[in-house]
């Protein structure tokens, strides 16, 4: 993933593996400590392969709720070793764990509608943001409902937005947020989404 990121031209990327209830190999039967260890293991090696190839590797991790998912940036490692509540957290105790210890919370594709998505949940009060654009969304008769949907929702509640490429392979590489500079680290990667200093990179792997 982090050597054809930079064969696409990407400066970085943010590691958001699927957590303890989503789609993770990670055997859940291992005490927590182990657990985040192994959890940890694929941001890790992306990382150092990055520091090998010029690539910024961020860590997130994407969280899931019975099909709803959230994007959590700004928290480490060692922030989730001490933090076990977190894994049964509800959405709201997820957000205010996250907001006390200087982290963000974007919903991942708010209106994706998947075999493994009950219903669209919506949580405006636990967030701080929203992804507009996956480019794994797929299209309905032909238009890009899901995502318009999202950029409505985030442009009526005035959300810091982003885009993602949701890909759990290597190809292709696609879409992403655009910024000015490099970027030092993932709090900088959260203080300039959240004062909207990016660009939205919008290009899916269903279209261009």
């Amino acid at each position: 993933m982090a050597i054809a990121h930079k064969e696409a031209g990407y400066a970085g990327i943010i590691v958001t593996d699927h957590f303890f209830y989503g789609n993770t190999a990670v055997d859940r039967g291992l005490p927590w400590q182990d657990w985040v260890h192994e959890f940890c293991s694929g941001y890790r090696d992306a990382l150092e392969t990055g520091k090998q190839i010029d690539l910024d590797v961020f860590f997130g991790w994407e969280s899931g709720y019975n099909g709803t998912e959230f994007l959590i940036y700004g928290l480490d490692e060692e922030w989730l070793m001490a933090h076990p509540e977190i894994k049964d957290a509800t959405v709201q105790e997820q957000y205010k764990l996250v907001k006390e210890s200087g982290g963000a919370v974007f919903q991942a594709h708010p209106y994706r509608e998947e075999y493994y998505i009950p219903k669209v949940r919506l949580y405006p009060d636990d967030i701080d943001g929203i992804e507009v654009f996956n480019a794994s969304n797929k299209l309905r008769d032909g238009i890009d409902v899901f995502n318009e949907r999202a950029e409505k929702y985030a442009l009526k509640n005035n959300f810091p937005t982003t885009c993602g490429s949701d890909i759990h392979c290597s190809e292709p590489i696609m879409s992403g947020v655009e910024f000015d500079k490099r970027l030092k680290d993932i709090h900088e990667f959260v203080a300039m989404v959240m004062s909207r200093q990016c660009e939205m990179v919008k290009k899916s792997k269903f279209y261009s």
